[in-house]
């Protein structure tokens, strides 16, 4: 525990920090099992490192009945506005429920375009790259991919990752060292968080859009130094600051580096993201994305100067001995990425679903964060009972998922719900008025 000011401050084994309520203000969990969760079986005592695994075993058989297996339902349909799920508590196969848990903000990845390009690369290159990107598994869509991306965010060169956790992982540990330090926002993604370990780097944490604190953070080190922020943050979809952040970073002679992840192709006049929705574009340092939000697909991108982009190609561990992005996956990225571009009206759209949306809870008076994005938490608050409140939500016929520590912080336990672009009106209204139903059965809104 560290103090700051007059608060208590207390990082997990995710890396977010959470101001710590007084003892006598947290209110008594259901008893059992349910009071424990993953943190309690990160450490154990004795010599063998399976020894863990028994107790956590007899926890998960008796918790994962009770709400845990709401986690990785399988799904039998593509990730658009209605899914089929099989619920693998009772064996059913729930069909045409609302889909709020999917990603693909702009309803790319089953597009007839793309799945038709998908499937002449499979007939050109086969499933998969069969190679790590600098020996054998880089074909020429790889190639054209990058240059597409660096030309669509405008910058000199891109560098493309299997996922979007190891374009994290493989830019900060390729790029920082022992005794350099790190600055990242408490609301990092954990990707962000294992690349600053990986690093070796001093490691910090400030307060979550405080630049305030940052300020404080990197004052007093002479070394090289790294800020890092997101674009908009995965579980409570507001965005940073940018420009308090900029002149902070500026004042301290401090890199930065934005992850876009959630923001990428749907902010900006362009799409660029935040940094261009708010002008600051120019500004940042090291630009990073992720391919299966947007675009609905998979992969992760860094870009930036040529320079950048020549050094992490040999010091990002996370691609260098990787095998590359599946030449189909690719295939339909570079088809998505060209009908994202070729299509404002999506993000126009988009922004329309939002807000009707956002209206829509607000008459039912459920109860919101501070979201400014297609990200928007309902904060339920409970972490006793969201399990059996999404339960209920998944039988009335919304797909959406549950969250709570750790990954938010305790008693800030809510549903993520995600707007694309290819939800309907009538999608949305029979959505919220179903969350609602269930939310006034346990007090959560009138």
């Amino acid at each position: 525990m560290s103090e700051t000011k007059n608060e208590t401050v207390a990082t997990d084994v995710t890396g977010r920090l959470d101001v710590a309520p007084p003892v006598d203000a947290v209110e008594a969990t259901t008893p059992g099992a349910m009071e424990y969760d993953y943190t309690n079986f990160y450490f154990g005592a004795g010599s063998d490192p399976f020894a863990l695994l028994q107790p956590f075993d007899d926890w998960w058989r008796e918790v994962k009945p009770a709400g845990y297996y709401l986690y990785e339902l399988p799904l039998h349909t593509a990730p658009g506005t209605r899914v089929d799920v099989e619920d693998t508590k009772t064996g059913e196969l729930r069909r045409n429920l609302v889909n709020f848990a999917s990603y693909n903000y702009l309803g790319l990845s089953y597009r007839p375009e793309v799945k038709e390009a998908i499937k002449e690369a499979a007939d050109i290159y086969g499933g998969g790259s069969s190679g790590s990107p600098i020996l054998s598994g880089t074909t020429a869509l790889h190639r054209q991919f990058a240059e597409e991306i660096a030309a669509f965010k405008g910058k000199e060169a891109a560098m493309i990752f299997p996922t979007g956790y190891s374009a994290n992982v493989g830019t900060i540990a390729g790029l920082m060292r022992s005794g350099d330090l790190i600055v990242a926002d408490q609301y990092a993604h954990a990707s962000i968080v294992d690349g600053m370990i990986l690093s070796k780097a001093k490691s910090r944490f400030f307060r979550h859009n405080r630049p305030d604190d940052l300020d404080r953070k990197l004052s007093g080190f002479d070394g090289k130094k790294l800020v890092i922020i997101e674009g908009v943050y995965s579980m409570d979809g507001d965005t940073p600051p940018l420009a308090e952040i900029v002149e902070v970073c500026r004042k301290h002679g401090a890199r930065l580096m934005i992850d876009e992840a959630h923001s990428a192709f749907v902010f900006g006049e362009t799409g660029k993201g935040v940094a261009e929705d708010q002008g600051l574009d120019e500004e940042v340092d090291i630009h990073l994305g992720t391919f299966s939000k947007s675009l609905g697909g998979q992969g992760g991108y860094i870009a930036g100067s040529h320079q950048l982009i020549n050094y992490l190609r040999g010091f990002s561990r996370s691609r260098f001995f990787s095998c590359a992005l599946s030449p189909v996956v690719v295939a339909g990225l570079r088809k998505a990425l060209e009908l994202a571009s070729r299509e404002p009206e999506l993000r126009t759209k988009l922004w329309e679903n939002v807000a009707y949306m956002q209206q829509l809870l607000h008459d039912r008076a459920v109860p919101m964060g501070d979201s400014t994005s297609h990200v928007i938490p309902i904060m339920v608050r409970d972490d006793a009972r969201v399990f059996a409140m999404g339960e209920e939500i998944f039988r009335e016929g919304v797909f959406i998922n549950p969250v709570k520590y750790p990954a938010v912080g305790k008693h800030k336990s809510r549903f993520r719900m995600s707007i694309s672009a290819a939800h309907t009106r009538e999608d949305l209204e029979e959505g919220a008025e179903k969350i609602a139903t269930v939310l006034r059965r346990y007090g959560v809104c009138p």
